[in-house]
């Protein structure tokens, strides 16, 4: 598929079919993030595979999404390593563009995937939970499976609403 199509046709898939999700996929959509552009190359990204349902169990009552965090087969949280971050803003855009390839990648593949950011209150309790560094920021988590859901249809708004200046 044309990249643009793809950038086009993605959509937030929050209803899965109860099948598992091959780790062949998983790894590849872990890769796609992997190659994203970081500041310096820092890549400060750091990634947490969830698919243990006790896992998904005890995390989904941290957000209001406890359905989809619940349903997906799964969630991979996506965390700045404080060690390799040297600027916070540009760390931030790089691990936003990490997750979009993860999420482009994973539209590629067939699955569906939503980007999950309210979950970020929960940061401290869900590296408890996992047992993780307390140098992990937690940044989103990006809930994946195959969909069970049409997408809906967006509209954007036209390029001369975006556009504030061109010479």
């Amino acid at each position: 598929m044309d990249i643009l199509e793809l950038i086009k046709s993605r959509r937030s898939i929050r209803k899965y079919a109860g099948l598992p999700v091959d780790a062949s996929l998983v790894e590849k959509i872990l890769e796609a993030g992997r190659w994203a552009p970081s500041g310096l190359n820092n890549q400060p990204w750091r990634f947490a595979v969830i698919t243990e349902p006790a896992l998904r169990d005890r995390i989904s009552v941290m957000t209001r999404y406890s359905q989809i965090v619940k349903n997906a087969p799964v969630l991979i949280a996506v965390f700045l390593n404080a060690a390799d971050s040297y600027h916070r803003v540009k760390d931030i855009q790089g691990i936003g563009a990490c997750m979009q390839n993860m999420l482009l990648e994973a539209h590629s593949l067939g699955l569906g995937a939503v980007w999950l950011g309210e979950i970020i209150k929960a940061d401290k309790e869900i590296k408890e939970v996992l047992g993780l560094s307390s140098d992990l920021e937690l940044m989103a988590v990006i809930a994946i499976g195959h969909p069970d859901e049409k997408p809906r249809q967006t509209k954007r708004k036209a390029i001369d609403q975006l556009l504030v200046f061109k010479r």
